[in-house]
């Protein structure tokens, strides 16, 4: 005979409707306990069910703790990989909107990176030791078997992804046409954030059918934009930073956001245009028309390469 520690929350039973009654129907625990039998409440119900008659639902927890079930069935089957809301998040994990009546559990092991709520993250649904359903973002096996390879797909065109591991390296999409798709760190306009919808342009295909993308703008145009970021922390600065061809690469991600190769690109872009020049290891704004006024000439301190700089 069963116990009522057989019917755990957070899993799927099919139960037999002992009886029914004004607050809705009463599912058989199978204990020969009446006591132990579960509400299935009129509100939990898709549909009128009677004495006698199976039903599958959904094991959960109602606010004072007791078991209580739904026939709102999760919309993933175990194994399934799915694009979910994230509902709140807590020190032990995270509970995630599969359909179900209540979310459903993601520790905190299964959880890449920090979610929070309202983020819509790739799962997979699993069956935890304890026998209760579960959730984790390690789906990287699952999304490579049902990719495909980006055939018909050209550099320079542009693809929807999102983002379902984030590395040092780079973040990793899937896209809306199931392609896999690699944004490197140095190919990212902003910081890419897990779960999050991406537009980006396609910079080379793998032979392996995989892509890389970018979400910077194309070299003339970001050019323009970074050279514009640059010029804006002079004019900030009054005229004169401690930046220039010899800061790290570091530094240069730390302050501008960009590679230094694309700095440097950048710094080229205002001194040929007689906007700046550097001296010493520090770039002055030169105070010729097209500086903006910039060029008032500010004694250095601090070193060169911008290490102690702090502004």
């Amino acid at each position: 005979m069963k116990t009522a520690s057989d019917l755990k929350p957070g899993t799927v039973r099919t139960l037999t409707v002992a009886r029914t009654g004004e607050l809705g129907a009463f599912l058989d625990a199978g204990t020969g306990k009446t006591a132990d039998d579960i509400l299935l409440h009129r509100a939990q119900q898709t549909r009128e069910v009677a004495a006698g008659e199976e039903v599958a639902v959904y094991l959960y927890l109602d606010p004072k703790g007791r078991l209580t079930a739904s026939m709102h069935l999760p919309k993933m089957r175990e194994g399934q990989v799915a694009r979910a809301a994230v509902i709140n998040t807590t020190r032990d994990g995270a509970f995630v909107d599969i359909g179900a009546e209540r979310g459903v559990f993601m520790p905190f092991a299964g959880m890449r990176g920090k979610v929070s709520r309202g983020d819509k993250v790739w799962i997979k649904l699993y069956t935890d030791k304890s026998g209760r359903l579960a959730v984790t973002m390690e789906v990287e096996d699952e999304l490579r078997r049902a990719s495909r390879p980006a055939a018909g797909v050209k550099v320079g065109d542009t693809i929807s992804g999102s983002v379902y591991n984030i590395t040092d390296e780079g973040a990793f999409l899937f896209t809306a046409d199931r392609h896999l798709a690699f944004l490197h760190r140095s190919e990212a306009a902003t910081r890419p954030r897990l779960g999050e919808e991406i537009t980006a342009r396609v910079t080379f295909i793998r032979d392996d059918g995989r892509i890389n993308v970018s979400t910077r703008p194309v070299k003339e145009a970001a050019i323009d934009l970074d050279a514009e970021a640059v010029l804006a922390v002079l004019r900030a600065r009054g005229g004169a930073m401690p930046y220039g061809d010899a800061t790290p690469p570091e530094i240069v991600k730390q302050k501008f956001a960009i590679s230094k190769a694309a700095f440097k690109r950048a710094l080229g872009r205002l001194m040929k245009a007689g906007a700046a020049e550097q001296r010493e290891g520090w770039t002055y704004l030169t105070g010729r028309p097209d500086s903006d006024k910039g060029g008032k000439d500010i004694g250095t301190t601090g070193r060169p390469d911008g290490r102690d700089d702090n502004v």
